[in-house]
């Protein structure tokens, strides 16, 4: 779930706290980033060399699957380490073969803006007769925490303990635009996904 759904379900349920005198519910958010890969970026498919992209060509089809991430946190940043998994299939087996894959991983802040990009690459290799084989791959992302961090302000307008008399008692905290844009600037995501090129990417759209 990711850290603004997560907030926005917890300030629901402060609203149905309202009436009561006192308010228990404090809000949490994870300091840490989200990840997730991409629409279109999650696989890619290679074809014969000198064919159209088109699916009597296909030559391998590769998948970044399991992808799992663990977050260390230091005295000045939130780092989160992401792994995963590459499997590909391949149409002739004849032959050992081994090939290699780029894959990109993109730090990105409120949804939209790109702060940081890394290009590494995996490899696959095939034994002779094997249609199937699996890579493995990371990258590390490191986040500011004063940039993943909410405001005291901005804190206290969600966690404020509101009286059933209050004239905002059932007010969702959220429908505060710039508490839902305070929220959206210490929001990160990891992203990862192949690095595909012009025809990958037209490809990968269509199919």
């Amino acid at each position: 779930m990711s850290n603004l759904r997560t907030i926005a379900l917890l300030a629901l349920a402060a609203t149905a706290l309202a009436g009561c005198q006192r308010n228990p519910l404090v809000v949490k958010r994870s300091f840490c980033p989200a990840v997730a890969v991409p629409t279109y970026a999650g696989d890619t498919t290679l074809f014969r060399p000198g064919t159209a992209p088109d699916a009597v060509n296909i030559d391998v089809v590769a998948t970044i699957t399991n992808v799992r991430d663990t977050c260390v946190e230091t005295a000045t940043t939130y780092a989160s380490d992401v792994t995963y998994d590459v499997v590909a299939r391949r149409n002739d087996t004849a032959g050992a073969r081994s090939l290699t894959l780029p894959v990109f991983a993109s730090v990105v802040q409120g949804g939209n803006l790109l702060m940081s990009k890394q290009i590494s690459s995996v490899t696959i290799s095939f034994a002779d007769g094997q249609a199937r084989a699996t890579g493995k791959g990371g990258a590390r992302a490191n986040i500011s925490r004063a940039a993943a961090s909410l405001s005291p302000e901005t804190q206290a307008l969600i966690n404020r303990k509101r009286k059933a008399t209050d004239p905002d008692a059932a007010v969702d905290p959220l429908a505060d635009p710039t508490v839902r844009a305070a929220i959206r600037a210490a929001s990160f995501e990891v992203l990862v996904g192949f690095q595909l090129d012009e025809r990958g990417l037209a490809y990968n759209v269509t199919k």
